[in-house]
């Protein structure tokens, strides 16, 4: 069994997601005060655009928490398929507003690398981006563990926000510090927008893996593979082939559907029974999966989509999941 599927112990509940996304807003709003503080008192670019950058993470951080409030409620009348979906929408637009945030941080940069101006007062700006280094560290840490039990694409995202700012952090206290030791102001609107280029890597890689669940994309390989064992698994229980293989995945949860046939001969109620376990059986390899098996007669069977031995005693690999 794939270890990334499942955790070790109890799944995490939503009341602990939530409590997760609330330490980021909290965190995020307090930083926000230190930076815009240090950055008025020291006049620094970097230090002012870290501010811009933790405003950015504050409103994702607040999409992170309504999202996952919202999607750990049961499904409804008008979502049969629940909203967990929500968490992803939230991871794609926590990318735009890192793109959007990167832009402003380059902008003002420029700005002051074109207009002048100068950094005074760097110890007060050195140690609040050291401070907001740490925080961002220790708070990222907790929400990526929390994420990784839970698998939550927007505490994900929200993890993915505050490791940048860390990472800017830490380029921005560089900066500061070599201005301080040379005397070239230049290094504070360069560092910013170094700051930038690197805040555009992690907005489109969080941009990209949100879309690819929000069109649907199937499941990784592995995942896929999974489900293939555990119905191979099942010929000796009547189980002769299978197509129409689905799989999708939305927010934390997986969804499989495909249409099994059965031995000729094969009652409707053992038949019945067997699907339900293999269900069980996928579900529990998935972590939870919600899977959905429609039942079909051996004779709705193709060729190359039959359950088949080799000589060894070993499926035939491949084949037996090509979609119809």
């Amino acid at each position: 069994m794939d270890p990334s599927l499942n955790t070790d112990g109890a799944p995490a509940t939503p009341q602990v997601k939530l409590r997760t996304a609330a330490l980021s807003v909290v965190s995020n709003s307090c930083l926000i005060l230190l930076k815009v503080v240090a950055g008025s008192i020291t006049g620094s670019v970097a230090i002012l655009t870290e501010a811009v950058h933790s405003s950015i993470d504050l409103v994702a951080s607040m999409v992170a928490f309504f999202s996952v409030r919202k999607a750990g409620e049961p499904a409804d009348e008008s979502h049969r398929y629940g909203h967990e979906k929500l968490e992803n929408l939230a991871a794609a637009i926590e990318g735009i507003l890192i793109l959007v945030g990167s832009a402003a941080i380059a902008f003002q940069a420029v700005r002051h690398l074109t207009g002048g101006g100068r950094v005074q007062r760097l110890g007060v700006g050195i140690a609040v981006v050291a401070f907001s280094l740490i925080a961002n560290v220790i708070v990222s840490t907790v929400i990526a563990r929390t994420a990784r039990a839970t698998s939550s694409p927007a505490l994900e995202g929200d993890a993915a926000h505050l490791r940048t700012d860390a990472l800017t952090s830490l380029a921005v206290l560089i900066g500061l510090a070599l201005v301080q030791i040379t005397g070239a102001q230049w290094l504070d609107p360069v560092v910013a927008l170094v700051v930038a280029a690197a805040i555009v890597v992690t907005g489109v890689r969080l941009l990209l893996g949100s879309s690819r669940v929000l069109v649907d994309e199937a499941l990784p390989p592995d995942q896929v593979a999974l489900i293939r064992g555990a119905i191979e698994e099942f010929a000796g229980r009547g189980v002769v082939g299978y197509h129409e293989l689905r799989t999708r995945q939305a927010g934390a949860r997986r969804y499989v559907d495909l249409h099994v046939q059965f031995r000729s001969g094969t009652s409707l109620e053992d038949a019945h029974r067997t699907a339900h376990e293999l269900q069980d059986v996928i579900g529990t390899r998935l972590g939870g999966a919600d899977v959905l098996i429609h039942l079909e007669p051996e004779d709705r069977v193709r060729p190359g989509e039959e359950l088949r031995r080799a000589a060894a005693g070993a499926f035939r690999p491949g084949g037996a999941d090509d979609p119809a």
